[in-house]
């Protein structure tokens, strides 16, 4: 593969082409931009409470494309109130508890809000129970449609990709990125079908014409990584790597999934010891615009394998996610270039890693490409509409080469895996990044960095002098 062709395969857009919006002048723009408080989806999400855990008890009919959910949320109140907002979409709510005491709902405009027998103090635990069904499928979005979906194979299969918002579509959560919990699937399908989600298989039992699949996922996991598929699939174990593919391309999926063991040692060395208590991939026997980093499970397109290992760079795109988004992940959508700009830049660390194009090549090619395109985009906040415009991932991938340079390898490398250490299971933002690469470093990085990060030219690359190239 040439060196262009590279670039143009690597994943720059989860779903095509953004709009183009007029370019945040100040902080202050770009937070009416953003909505309430700066967020960018502020209709999503509740700062009343923080989810402790999830307990999904689903059961789906493939032939009448109906989902039937039970959620027992555990959450801590984050301040007085009387009622606690969750966010579902389409379904309709049956009946709600909190602490086993029956409670009336209002569910309108995709939240349904529980209203609580006494209001709850700061700091109060409470369990929420939630009795939901109907018709599950993607929400409407700038995007596109995202969330719950069915493949349109011939067994009913479905998907899960619900990055930013799309969570709600198949059950109600606190749905924003810095709420994180722990969570457990357990899903009721046909007798022959089978069920793939985050974490481990703890059960799989088959009673009569039903087949059950409970998975557990201590997480902790942001609500828009959370995943599940379901449908026929050859299944293939390499250590700890689990994978699963349609079986029509299971002799091709497997060759090019191949190197997923050898990317999780590089990434190790790279990034720090694998987060996560397991690691998959599954591919789903529809065509994808680009695969999706829901945590401790990658979904990929049919369209992604080709037996060729054609889109390697994704593979190692959507693992890298597993320790940058999923694992260290953000505290607001703004800060998305933490999790695009790494693992854009962990696919060229993985084409160095293979001895083809280095990590110096492809950065350069791609500065040049980005200073031919509209300089009008601030990567550290670049609005909601653009967060998955392709500049977003190449200029992010680009400033941590900038850094990489401005500080040589060791240095670089220690930033990337103490950044990780010390926000694994967290949340994090930019500034928060910056700060840390001067703390490791021990030298002025902030003029460089926010060249990169917050200038809407593009910079030149410092040389290893500390000079403009």
């Amino acid at each position: 593969m040439t060196l262009g062709e590279r670039l143009r395969c690597s994943r720059r857009a989860l779903f095509g082409a953004a709009a183009v919006l007029p370019l945040a002048a100040t902080a202050a723009d770009a937070a009416r931009e953003g909505g309430a408080g700066g967020r960018y989806f502020p209709r999503n999400g509740s700062d009343g409470h923080r989810t402790l855990a999830y307990d999904l008890t689903l059961g789906y009919d493939p032939g009448r494309a109906r989902l039937d959910g039970h959620a027992r949320i555990r959450a801590v109140a984050n301040e007085r109130t009387g009622r606690i907002a969750l966010d579902l979409a389409r379904l309709k709510v049956r009946a709600a508890y909190l602490d086993g005491r029956p409670v009336t709902v209002h569910h309108h405009a995709g939240k349904a809000v529980l209203a609580a027998p006494r209001p709850l103090a700061p700091g109060q635990d409470f369990v929420a129970d939630v009795h939901y069904g109907g018709r599950p499928g993607p929400v409407r979005t700038p995007f596109g449609p995202i969330g719950w979906d069915r493949t349109g194979d011939a067994h009913g299969g479905t998907l899960v990709a619900s990055q930013p918002v799309g969570a709600p579509s198949w059950f109600p959560c606190n749905d924003r990125p810095d709420d994180k919990a722990s969570y457990t699937f357990t899903v009721t399908v046909p007798r022959g079908h089978h069920v793939l989600a985050n974490g481990t298989l703890r059960e799989h039992r088959e009673t009569g014409d039903s087949a059950v699949w409970t998975y557990d996922h201590p997480g902790p996991m942001a609500s828009y990584l959370a995943a599940v598929c379901t449908g026929r699939f050859a299944h293939e174990a390499r250590g700890t790597v689990r994978n699963a593919y349609p079986a029509r391309l299971a002799e091709q999926a497997r060759h090019d999934f191949a190197r997923q063991p050898r990317m999780l040692r590089a990434f190790g060395d790279f990034f720090g010891p694998y987060p996560f208590e397991t690691y998959g991939a599954v591919v789903v026997d529809a065509e994808l615009a680009a695969p999706v980093e829901n945590q401790t499970l990658s979904v990929f397109g049919s369209n992604h394998v080709d037996g060729r290992r054609g889109s390697e760079t994704l593979v190692a795109h959507e693992l890298a996610h597993q320790w940058f988004g999923n694992s260290a992940g953000l505290a607001d959508w703004r800060h998305i270039w933490l999790n695009e700009g790494f693992a854009t830049y962990a696919e060229w660390l993985w084409s160095e890693h293979l001895g083809e194009d280095d990590a110096d090549t492809l950065a350069r090619a791609a500065r040049s490409d980005l200073a031919a395109r509209p300089q009008d985009l601030r990567i550290a906040d670049p609005g909601p509409r653009r967060l998955f415009d392709d500049r977003v991932y190449v200029r992010g991938a680009c400033t941590l080469h900038a850094l990489r340079l401005a500080v040589g390898d060791d240095c670089f490398f220690r930033t990337l895996r103490t950044w990780h250490a010390a926000h694994r299971g967290s949340t994090a933002d930019t500034e928060r990044f910056v700060s840390h690469a001067e703390g490791v470093a021990g030298r002025l990085l902030r003029p460089l960095l926010d060249a990169w990060l917050y200038g809407a030219p593009v910079p030149a690359f410092p040389s290893a002098e500390g000079k403009a190239t």
